[in-house]
């Protein structure tokens, strides 16, 4: 049944963007406009509308709402607690998506919510049940970066192996041997050398490399 506003009653997106920013995970919120949490940070989120899929809801939201486009999203969840939204009985059905820093745009517009990158580890209280949601992306990007080659996304497109390994100490909020983890994941065959140097650092010069592949490949064996 069609309400005035031409919303599915009871369905919502809401959407959790990760990135890699000074050396921690990130998250994407938004300042809630209007109630219910008014002024509350939230995932960007919002009703499904007729004629349109999951997925499409969740790309017109980020757009609208954090002035987000053209990333790659996947399906996370279903959350459907009897609670968890003060409006009524609304499930959301989640999304995630994994983005280097310099890769995506965050801008403020018109129609945008304030949107702001905020440490995962430091998040005050969320609005609706986001921080759960937020808790529940966070286990399963760790996942991915095992089994999938995820990591391209959040990196830029040449890196060296120190970037690689302090974003995968980041992601995972975790210390990781260096030499151990550079030996592993070298043996995945997931990234190649460039003839590229970085430079410019305290440190010596170092080999840029590049992923094999920046399609998302699930790995023959576990990292």
């Amino acid at each position: 049944m069609k309400t005035h506003q031409g919303y599915v009653p009871g369905i919502t997106v809401d959407i959790t963007v990760f990135t890699i920013k000074d050396g921690a995970l990130h998250v994407l919120l938004i300042e809630r406009a209007s109630p219910p949490y008014k002024k509350h940070l939230a995932l960007p989120g919002g009703f499904l509308f007729f004629h349109e899929t999951a997925e499409g809801a969740a790309r017109r939201i980020l757009k609208d709402k954090a002035g987000v486009k053209n990333i790659y999203l996947e399906q996370l969840y279903s959350f459907d607690s009897v609670d968890r939204d003060p409006r009524g009985r609304i499930i959301s059905i989640s999304f995630f998506a994994l983005v280097a820093e310099d890769a995506v745009e965050v801008t403020e517009g018109r129609t945008t919510e304030s949107p702001r990158w905020h440490r995962v580890s430091a998040l005050s209280k969320l609005a609706f049940d986001h921080a759960r949601i937020v808790a529940y992306a966070e286990k399963r990007i760790a996942s991915k970066l095992e089994y999938t080659n995820a990591a391209y996304a959040l990196l830029p497109r040449f890196f060296s192996l120190g970037q690689l390994h302090a974003m995968y100490e980041a992601a995972l909020s975790k210390k990781i041997d260096k030499r151990n983890f550079i030996k592993k994941f070298l043996s995945l065959k997931l990234i190649r050398p460039t003839k590229k140097i970085l430079s410019g650092l305290r440190q010596r010069p170092a080999r840029l490399y590049e992923f094999v592949s920046r399609k998302p490949t699930e790995l023959k064996k576990f990292f």
